[in-house]
C-alpha cells in the first residue's frame, strides 16, 4: 500500500508515524515544502521572548529521525495538483524546478495555513514579520535590539503572546485590533477584557476598533503606522491577523468551508474515499458545535494521530474521532487565562437555552502563603444543568484547573453533579471546597 501525506508539520508527521506503526506493509511517504518536519510554531513567541534559547527545542523529530522509522521524506517539494480520478499528484522539486508525477494509493492532506496578509500599503516592506517560521522569527529576534516601538496587527493568540513577551523586553509596543476587544473567538467580553487590562499592566498600549490603513515607510522600512483612528511610530511590524488554509491549489475539488477548510468526517475522511484530513488546512468535529475550523496545535496532533491510524487499516477497523472543545490558554502578563467549550455567545448563536455564573474565589486555603483569586465562569443547559463551557482568569494554579473542567463538558455532567466531585485537597493546592465547585454550587 502507498501511503502519500502532503504536508509534514503537526498533523501530518503525527499521521506518518502512527501510519508507519500500524502498518508495517505500507510504504509512507511525506512530501515538505520545507527543510525539516515536525515543527512546533507555538514555541515562537516564547523563543522570541528569551524564554528559551535553543531554537532546536521546537522541533519534535528531526529529518533523520523519521527516515531511520522508515518514513520517505521528499523535503523541499510542492505538491501544486492532485488528479483525484487516477490518484496522481503533481510536484515540483523546489530547488531545480524539476516536475515529477507520484502515484498512491491512500492520501492525507496536512498542507496546514498561512498567515493572512492584508492588502495594506508597505506592507511587503523589510521590517514587517509573522510569526510562523523559524527563519523570519529568527532575523526577527537578531534584529530586535534595532528596535523599540513595534506596532502588532492583531489582538488573537499569536498577537498577545508576542506582545506580551516583547513588553518584558522593555520594547513599547501597540496592538492594533479592529475588534472591539482582544480574543474575542475563545472568551465572553468580561474576560477578553481581564486578559486586555493584564497586558496592558505590562506596559503594552492596545487600541481598539480600529484598523491599520497603511504602513509608512522609507528606504524598505516602515517608520509608523497609520490606522483610522491615529498613527504610531514603528521600527517594526508584526502581523497577526489570522490564518487561511493552504487549500488552494485543490481547486474546489473537496467539499470545503468559506474560508478553504476541508471539511472531513469522524474518521478525518474527506468528501473523496480514501483520502484524508487534518490539521490548520482541515476542519473539526466540535462536540457540542458540529463542523468547525479550529487552527490549535492539540486539534492538529490527535486528529493527526487519528488519520494515521485509519489511512493504514481497513475500513472496519478504522477509529472515530471523540470531538474537540477548542480548549486553549494563554498567559497575559502576570495572568493566564483559558477556555473550554462553547462561550456564551457561541451557545446563544446555536440557539441553545442557556444560564451562566460567574464568581471569583480562592486558589487554597487563606492560611497558606500567597493565595490569589481565580475567576470562573460556567455556561451551562437552563434546564438540564448539562454544563457547555467554562473559562477561567488568575494567576497561579488558574489553567490546570481547566482539565477538570474540559472533562466535565466532555463527558457532559450537570453543574449540580461537578459541584460534588471529590477533588483533591491540601492547603497548598485548594480549600476543602475546590474552587470548580464552588463555582459550580452558584449554579441555579
Amino acid at each position: 500500500m502507498e501511503i502519500v501525506i502532503i504536508g509534514g508539520i503537526a498533523a501530518g508527521m503525527s499521521a506518518a508515524a502512527k501510519a508507519a506503526r500500524t502498518n508495517k506493509e505500507a510504504k509512507v511517504t511525506v512530501i515538505e515544502k520545507e527543510q525539516y518536519v515536525s515543527f512546533g510554531a507555538c514555541g515562537l513567541p516564547y523563543y522570541l521572548g528569551n524564554q528559551f534559547e535553543d531554537e532546536q527545542e521546537m522541533f519534535a523529530r528531526t529529518p533523520e529521525q523519521m527516515r531511520a522509522s522508515g518514513i520517505n521524506l521528499l523535503l523541499g517539494h510542492e505538491v501544486t495538483a492532485i488528479d483525484f480520478t487516477s490518484k496522481t499528484l503533481t510536484i515540483i522539486d523546489l530547488e531545480t524546478n524539476e516536475h515529477l508525477v507520484k502515484s498512491y494509493d491512500r492520501l492525507m492532506l496536512a498542507t496546514g495555513a498561512t498567515p493572512i496578509v492584508p492588502p495594506i500599503p508597505g506592507i511587503h516592506s523589510d521590517n514587517v514579520y509573522t510569526v510562523t517560521k523559524p527563519e523570519r522569527v529568527m532575523t526577527l529576534k537578531e534584529e530586535l535590539v534595532n528596535y523599540q516601538h513595534i506596532v502588532v496587527i492583531g489582538g488573537g493568540f499569536i498577537g498577545i503572546e508576542v506582545a506580551d513577551q516583547l513588553a518584558l523586553q522593555g520594547k513599547k509596543v501597540t496592538v492594533i485590533e479592529s475588534d472591539s476587544v482582544i480574543m474575542g473567538g475563545p472568551f465572553d467580553p468580561e474576560f477578553s477584557e481581564k486578559i486586555m487590562e493584564a497586558v496592558r499592566e505590562e506596559g503594552v498600549l492596545i487600541q481598539t476598533q480600529e484598523r491599520a490603513q497603511e504602513f509608512v515607510a522609507a528606504q524598505s522600512n516602515v517608520i509608523s503606522v497609520k490606522t483610522d483612528k491615529g498613527e504610531y511610530p514603528a521600527d517594526a511590524v508584526i502581523v497577526a491577523v489570522g490564518f487561511r488554509p493552504n487549500t488552494k491549489f485543490l481547486d474546489g475539488q473537496l467539499e470545503m468551508l468559506g474560508n478553504g477548510a476541508i471539511v472531513i468526517d469522524e474518521f478525518g475522511e474527506t468528501s473523496i474515499k480514501e483520502v484524508y484530513a487534518a490539521g490548520d488546512c482541515a476542519t473539526i468535529n466540535h462536540r457540542l458545535a458540529g463542523t468547525m475550523y479550529i487552527p490549535l496545535a492539540t486539534v492538529a496532533n490527535k486528529m493527526g494521530r487519528i488519520v494515521g491510524t485509519n489511512i493504514a487499516v481497513n475500513r472496519d477497523e478504522r477509529m472515530a474521532y471523540v470531538g474537540a472543545l477548542g480548549s486553549s490558554a494563554i498567559k497575559a502578563g502576570a495572568y493566564e487565562a483559558a477556555s473550554t467549550g462553547l462561550t456564551e455567545k457561541q451557545a446563544k448563536s446555536l440557539g441553545l437555552s442557556v444560564k451562566t455564573t460567574c464568581i471569583e474565589t480562592n486558589n487554597h486555603s487563606n492560611y497558606y502563603t500567597v493565595q490569589e483569586k481565580i475567576t470562573i465562569k460556567l455556561v451551562y443547559d437552563a434546564q438540564t444543568y448539562v454544563l457547555y463551557g467554562a473559562q477561567l482568569f488568575g494567576k497561579n494554579e488558574t489553567v490546570l484547573r481547566l482539565t477538570g473542567l474540559a472533562t466535565a463538558v466532555h463527558a457532559g455532567l450537570t453543574t449540580k453533579e461537578l459541584g460534588f466531585i471529590d477533588y483533591a485537597y491540601a492547603p497548598p493546592f485548594a480549600s476543602t471546597w475546590e474552587a470548580i465547585n464552588v463555582a459550580a454550587n452558584t449554579a441555579k
